[in-house]
């Protein structure tokens, strides 16, 4: 159940459809929190990709996000309250069952952990849900695309990235682990991803383009008109069952690769994750980051880094602010 301050899951995710183009649209429209989607928003997620992938009025699917980011992650806050409660209910939410129903795994259990790892693996969940799609799915990358949001943009069949966009996952600051790393490995190529892993830091969309993550990047004023450029070629082009059929091929060819063993995998490590004991330095750990408020502990760790290496836009601009004036002053 969302919490007091969150909006109903329609309002988060809204969904619409064009039947004379066969072109449906999910937006993420929650800007003010940069479109983080709660449990009910991401179940709702789930819900509309299955319903879109059995609608013969829908042949493409075009995933956006409102506002200046496709977005920075999960609910953080909604997380947060969700696994300090006493009211096992939203947990359970998480995996659509009843508050009275059952008996959450005891908190500090291996099945706490492993319980909502392997969830992650399953579509229902909102997390993988694109992989199984059976349509063509195009995500539209502008400004931070993080998190749960870099999740949907490896699962797309084409990505169409605004140049400032941002790609990575903040867990690999706090945590070390994300529920889909097989699969960013597999996109992105294992020698960059492996760098985005050790370091931490975000990747421009320039370096996706370049790790071949990318289709098109292009100016933010021109991303709209580019997707739909895609959008109506896709819906132009072969019939729907042919699509099924391709799309088939795919998920064959990426489960030969182990796409669903490594959200297996991922989902063991991440339950073993109380278990990592910090070094002597200063390491961000999970609990202490929880404790603080995840969000102001990832934004007051990101200055351990280089200013081009961090997380945050507005430190990555004052950078380049920084290097506009020293070249400018080389020039004169």
């Amino acid at each position: 159940m969302p919490g007091p301050a969150e909006p109903p899951a329609e309002e988060i995710i809204r969904y619409g459809k064009d039947p004379a183009t066969r072109i449906a649209t999910i937006t993420f429209d929650r800007p003010e929190y940069l479109n983080a989607p709660t449990i009910g928003a991401r179940v709702r997620y789930a819900d509309l990709l299955h319903r879109a992938n059995i609608d013969d009025d829908v042949k493409v699917l075009v995933v956006r996000g409102a506002g200046d980011d496709v977005g920075s992650g999960a609910d953080l806050a909604e997380a947060m309250r969700v696994r300090d409660a006493a009211d096992q209910g939203p947990r359970l939410a998480e995996y659509r069952i009843g508050p009275d129903e059952v008996s959450h795994p005891p908190r500090g259990s291996f099945r706490d952990g492993a319980t909502l790892g392997q969830w992650y693996a399953n579509p229902n969940s909102g997390i993988r849900g694109l992989q199984d799609f059976k349509k063509i799915s195009i995500l539209e990358a502008k400004g931070y695309c993080y998190g749960w949001h870099f999740y949907q943009a490896a699962d797309a069949d084409l990505v169409i990235s605004s140049d400032d966009a941002l790609f990575g996952h903040p867990s690999f600051r706090y945590y070390g682990w994300g529920p889909r790393m097989w699969w960013w490995a597999q996109t992105m190529g294992i020698r960059k991803f492996q760098e985005m892993v050790f370091t931490g830091r975000a990747f421009t969309a320039a370096e996706m383009y370049d790790c071949n993550f990318l289709n098109s990047v292009v100016p933010r004023g021109e991303l709209e008109a580019e997707v739909e450029k895609y959008a109506l070629a896709c819906a132009s082009n072969r019939p729907t069952d042919t699509v099924f059929m391709q799309k088939v091929f795919f998920e064959i060819m990426k489960q030969f690769q182990g796409e669903y063993l490594g959200s297996m995998l991922s989902g063991v490590f991440e339950s073993l994750g109380p278990l990592v004991r910090p070094d002597a330095g200063d390491e961000l750990m999970l609990d202490d980051a929880m404790k603080r408020g995840l969000g102001e502990a990832v934004k007051d760790n990101d200055e351990k880094f280089p200013a081009e290496w961090r997380l945050s836009k507005k430190a990555r601009k004052n950078t380049n602010a920084g290097k506009t004036t020293k070249s400018k002053r080389k020039k004169q």
